[in-house]
């Protein structure tokens, strides 16, 4: 048998906190082979994403670890920082969980790619350049010559992953970290990136370690499996085993958590559009459109849409990424002027509203970001970002203010505790949440939820998704749910709207479009979700490449 690329040996980290060392991975033993790969599964704030940064110490400087990790043969664990330098990116490549925190903003794309190049080979600039921009293209950004020149802020969310993926795969990597690699990306995409990482392993016989809430994902593409919970592991088998024969009681549960497309009956509308009622939200034929910067030309990012919501119901926006989903629920709350057409919400026109016509509209609205990281204030304890627009809005303040603020850390299930933490010091998961909670606070009638879920585990996401069904039913607000997870939408939307490149190609009730698509680029949506079953999930995935 060949030797491990990655050894890991009796691994513990531990972080300093207030006088105390606190856990959150505690004797890790695993090891991953050339071609092989092993996911990392378990509940948001379980130790995964720390135990991957750990590997080659990105840790904070309050953390302390133990044992051992081997990168083939060398010892990680206290290494010197010119070895360290040598194996990060070129021997073990990392994509991390959230791009806007991890691309850095003052530079374009092509520019950090270039970057890693030129750091560990030999290459001339025009050389450089022109293995960036074969890297965006193997990745399927948009225009990657054009795209080379753009900064993260002016690319989508799935843009940006793909655009750290690029990075992350510049060096041919002998070991690929993969920190949820798929979170932010439709599940067309989502299913190229896969292919991408499956080529990647077999071209190279790299090893890749995936982390990842995403049983779909770790159906498609992993050998083994390893389950933690609490900073513990509690389960480790092959993928088979894994999925087929769960032993422990929390990998039953976490599969059982796992969201099936069209497994769910038919949800009644709260309230009935035919009854007569205005809509909650309504867009007729608006275009969208993002002016010339430098040399980034004009662009349409929306054409001629039109949908309407009315009080209780949910409509699923789904389509790939870049798309203009995002672009749509920022307009609709009046966070981007729109070129033309008309958005009322809640009656009111804000086609062209000032700041100060937005400012009471905005106590009916409220909205998930789809990146947590970069939406909350990293200055601010998590307690005060939830409390915000409850003071701001004068409802409450005081011992009332803490009462209220406490009460939505228990709707989204985060210890009150946790008030007092900052946003550094959570998982991707809890930032989520606390983004979900400050969006609730003010009882809104619209709620715009962009990938609300895409950072929560499934455990995590079953509950969170019963919670705003449970609201949902006893408030009567309208929702505007952006998402590229098709169960998702189908577990919580009585309507679904289908864009692609800025126009909406489909729209109609849930089981209408996902079980009678239309459109042909609809069912190529459907074809590529991912199941949490490897067997079927292969057969899936070879019909999908013999119909290519």
């Amino acid at each position: 048998m060949s030797e491990p690329i990655l050894k890991v040996s009796d691994y513990t980290i531990e972080f300093w906190v207030d006088g105390v060392w606190y856990p959150a991975a505690v004797d890790m033993n695993f090891e991953v082979k050339a071609g092989q790969v092993l996911a990392i599964v378990g509940e948001s704030g379980s130790g995964k994403s720390t135990t991957a940064m750990g590997l080659m110490s990105l840790l904070a400087s309050n953390a302390r670890t133990t044992g051992s990790v081997r990168v083939n043969g060398v010892e990680m664990v206290n290494a010197s920082a010119s070895t360290l330098r040598k194996f990060r990116g070129k021997e073990v490549a990392y994509i991390f969980q959230e791009p806007m925190t991890a691309l850095n903003p003052v530079y374009s794309i092509g520019f950090q790619i270039v970057e890693t190049l030129r750091n560990h080979f030999d290459m001339g600039p025009r050389q450089a350049r022109e293995r960036a921009i074969e890297l965006l293209t193997m990745v399927e950004i948009p225009s990657p010559a054009s795209s080379f020149d753009k900064y993260p802020h002016q690319l989508s969310g799935g843009q940006r992953q793909r655009a750290m993926i690029a990075q992350a795969l510049a060096c041919d990597p002998g070991l690929l970290v993969a920190d949820e690699p798929t979170t932010a990306l439709d599940v067309t995409v989502q299913a190229e990136i896969l292919d991408l990482m499956r080529n990647l392993r077999d071209r190279l016989n790299s090893a890749v370690l995936l982390i990842t809430h995403d049983m779909g994902v770790v159906a498609d593409l992993a050998d083994e499996i390893l389950v933690m919970k609490d900073g513990q592991t509690v389960e480790h088998g092959t993928a088979d085993q894994i999925f087929n024969a769960p032993a422990h009681p929390y990998t039953q549960q976490l599969l059982a958590s796992v969201p099936k497309l069209g497994s769910v009956a038919v949800r009644e509308r709260v309230a009935d559009q035919s009854a007569g009622e205005s809509p909650v939200l309504r867009l007729q034929n608006v275009s969208i459109e993002y002016p010339k910067r430098g040399r980034i030309p004009a662009f349409k990012a929306v054409q001629d849409f039109k949908l309407e919501i009315f009080p209780g119901e949910i409509v699923g926006l789904v389509g790939e990424s870049g798309s203009g989903k995002t672009t749509i629920g920022r307009a609709a709350i009046g966070l981007l002027p729109i070129s033309s057409g008309l958005i009322e919400v809640v009656g009111q026109d804000i086609s062209h509203a000032t700041q100060k016509d937005l400012r009471s509209i905005r106590r009916s609205t409220g909205i998930v970001f789809q990146d947590p990281a970069s939406s909350l204030n990293p200055r601010l304890p998590i307690g005060e970002s939830i409390g915000e627009p409850l003071l701001l809005a004068k409802i409450a303040k005081g011992d009332e203010l803490n009462r209220r603020v406490e009460d939505l850390l228990d709707s989204v299930e985060l210890p009150r505790s946790y008030r007092n933490r900052y946003p550094h010091e959570l998982s991707g998961g809890q930032r989520q949440r606390v983004g979900i909670a400050r969006a609730l606070a003010l009882t809104p009638d619209l709620l715009i939820a962009d990938e609300p879920t895409s950072a929560l585990d499934v455990s995590v996401q079953a509950r969170f998704l019963e919670l705003l069904q449970g609201l949902q039913e006893q408030l009567k607000f309208a929702c505007l749910f952006i998402s590229h997870d098709l169960a998702v939408v189908d577990i919580l939307s009585h309507r679904i709207a289908v864009m692609q490149h800025g126009r909406l190609v489909e729209v109609g009730e849930r089981d209408e479009v996902l079980k009678n698509p239309r459109e042909e680029y609809t069912r190529r949506l459907i074809s590529a979700v991912p199941v949490p079953d490897p067997e079927l999930q292969r057969l899936r995935r070879e019909a999908r490449l013999a119909g290519k």
